[in-house]
């Protein structure tokens, strides 16, 4: 992939606004899903976890965020410091596990036969992917 230090600077911040997009919707999904009756049917344990769950998902795509936002000059940088490659490396790692769950985990039960929910999961998967790619490729310095 032929990719400039500013394109993947731009790549980058695009990334971070749309993971803190993610971190907002996400402490909305409940009622975005309408889970509300469902949630309220689990026991007193699981749907505070469920809730604890969400919102530190929601903190850690926030700090991804915000950290990529304030560095990405840095992290895109073919001389980057270690600690941005390290940052990078672990954010590319953490989406790119998440864009695999996204195919071997979820079972296509859920979308299947639903064009909207097929093209909802496609476009989840190339984001997710898309955002691996960007930090792994920060991450390992293959941009000059």
């Amino acid at each position: 992939m032929d990719m400039s230090s500013s394109n993947l600077e731009v790549a980058l911040q695009i990334a971070a606004a749309m993971q803190l997009g993610i971190a907002i919707l996400n402490l909305f999904l409940v009622r975005l899903i309408k889970w509300k009756v469902e949630l309220g049917r689990m026991p007193l344990l699981i749907r505070e976890v469920f809730h604890v769950h969400s919102w530190f998902i929601s903190v850690t795509l926030t700090i991804f965020a915000v950290m990529t936002l304030r560095f990405a000059g840095e992290m895109s940088s073919h001389v980057a410091n270690s600690v941005y490659r390290w940052l990078a490396g672990c954010i590319g790692i953490f989406w790119g596990f998440r864009t695999i769950l996204q195919v071997a985990y979820y079972s296509s039960s859920h979308w299947r036969g639903n064009i909207r929910r097929i093209w909802i999961h496609i476009a989840l998967l190339f984001m997710y992917g898309g955002f691996a790619v960007a930090y792994l490729i920060s991450a390992f310095g293959v941009i000059k």
